[in-house]
């Protein structure tokens, strides 16, 4: 992309035992990327996502412990929708849902965003 900065978008503290992940995205002009960090109660975990938002794409890093999860936003009815891999991350208010959508039949889990 012609006069495209190239931007660290994130360095994002993903686990307690300082593991990181670096996600660089190139924007046009000066753009620079919004990011939230929000973590969230899930039955049996605890999951750091880490929104980042350009004008043009919205993403969410997810910290499943052993694996991260890049997910891109598409089309939602209701809420901020995220799909990744086999994953989807659906948020509405402070409630998300994960779903492994290669599971059959899917099982949907509901988290809570942390206090």
């Amino acid at each position: 992309m012609k006069g495209a900065a190239s931007l660290i978008g994130a360095l994002l503290a993903l686990t307690a035992t300082a593991s990181a992940t670096t996600v660089t995205l190139k924007l046009p002009g000066k753009e620079k990327p919004r990011t939230t960090c929000m973590a969230y109660v899930c039955p049996g975990q605890k999951v750091a996502v880490t929104y980042i938002n350009t004008s043009a794409n919205q993403f969410a890093v997810l910290d499943l412990g052993k694996t991260t999860v890049v997910a891109v936003s598409v089309i939602s009815g209701s809420g901020a929708r995220y799909v990744g891999q086999q994953y989807e991350w659906w948020t509405k208010g402070s409630e998300a849902t994960f779903t492994d959508l290669m599971q059959s039949p899917q099982k949907p889990v509901t988290c809570k965003q942390a206090e």
